[in-house]
């Protein structure tokens, strides 16, 4: 069987990550073997990575490369051809077998870099704000705007049409959230001073506590905020009388792998590939480095250290 480098947990190795030799799996006929140029980080497998997984196990969600064996059944990219993918697990490695449902060819003009960083934070990004309808006119806010999810939200909704507004927590990262186009941008901990602008038919929130509380605060009637993720808390308090006297207001959870059954990646990754390559679309890329370097670059991802993407090259 033949063997490529992959990142595997390990509580012995400085930052518990290390690079060891794997055997590959041997694709099933829906699946292509992609030989693996770019990877990206998530936060969310990174925490796991870093605190909680067993040793042995295999992250990595976002890759990019060259289809080196096609799937057995004839669907999908043909071999040789430039793709961006999605796994459910061990993404981080030199070769992976990738369903042909979770793959979208790229154009010569977007780089694997660029393409590394879209499954994950681009489809997060593109499904959430697609959950309460059409946004043209319509006003939205995005929480943890400086991140990788929250950067391609605000982009994609003012690609759509929406009036954004961008919070950050950071006054450094507001410009971030200016580069993406937002409207206007609100720094501090919690978003409450995004009130001035109105009330919001979306909200995606990224953060939690403090910042779920407010947002819930600031929904339109028939208005809905989208809960992706908990940054800086799991629990928070909201007044639920005022909530309800909203009228329609809900707040919908937002887990990318309950979404994907029904909306397969490939299609949303071919979107955003297209708009990438249209050049309406920009991922943030703030580092860039050699797969090597995978445990530096996760921890320092892990301990807020990077704004947007980091991408690591094999």
């Amino acid at each position: 069987m033949e063997q490529a480098r992959a990142v595997i947990v390990d509580s012995q190795a400085a930052g518990r990550l290390a690079i060891r030799p794997m055997p590959v799996r041997a694709p099933l006929p829906f699946q292509a073997l992609v030989r693996v140029k770019a990877i990206s980080l998530n936060l969310g497998e990174v925490r796991r990575a870093l605190t909680a997984a067993e040793a042995g196990w295999r992250p990595g969600w976002d890759l990019a490369g060259v289809v080196e064996q096609a799937a057995a059944d004839g669907s999908g990219p043909p071999a040789g051809a430039r793709v961006v993918g999605f796994l459910a697990g061990g993404a981080w490695a030199e070769a992976a077998a990738v369903p042909v449902n979770a793959l979208a060819q790229l154009p010569d003009n977007v780089s694997f870099a660029q393409a590394a960083t879209l499954p994950v934070a681009g489809l997060t990004a593109l499904y959430a704000l697609e959950q309460n309808g059409a946004l043209l006119g319509r006003r939205v806010l995005v929480t943890g705007a400086s991140g990788g999810v929250g950067h391609l939200a605000v982009e994609l909704a003012r690609q759509a049409g929406a009036f954004v507004v961008a919070a950050v927590r950071r006054p450094e990262r507001e410009k971030h959230a200016q580069l993406a186009g937002a409207h206007h941008v609100v720094v501090g901990e919690e978003p409450s001073s995004a009130s001035r602008f109105g009330r919001y038919d979306l909200i995606i929130e990224s953060v939690g506590g403090g910042s779920l509380a407010a947002a819930l605060k600031m929904l339109a009637p028939g208005g809905m905020c989208v809960l992706l993720g908990v940054s800086s808390a799991s629990e928070a308090s909201f007044d639920a009388a005022s909530f309800m006297r909203t009228g329609g207001a809900s707040l919908y959870g937002f887990i990318l792998f309950h979404e994907l059954p029904h909306r397969p990646a490939a299609d949303g990754l071919a979107r955003l590939v297209a708009m990438v390559a249209a050049g309406r679309l920009h991922p943030q890329i703030e580092l860039e480095a050699p797969f090597e370097q995978i445990a530096e670059v996760a921890n320092k991802l892990y301990s807020r250290g990077i704004a947007g993407k980091a991408v690591l090259h094999l």
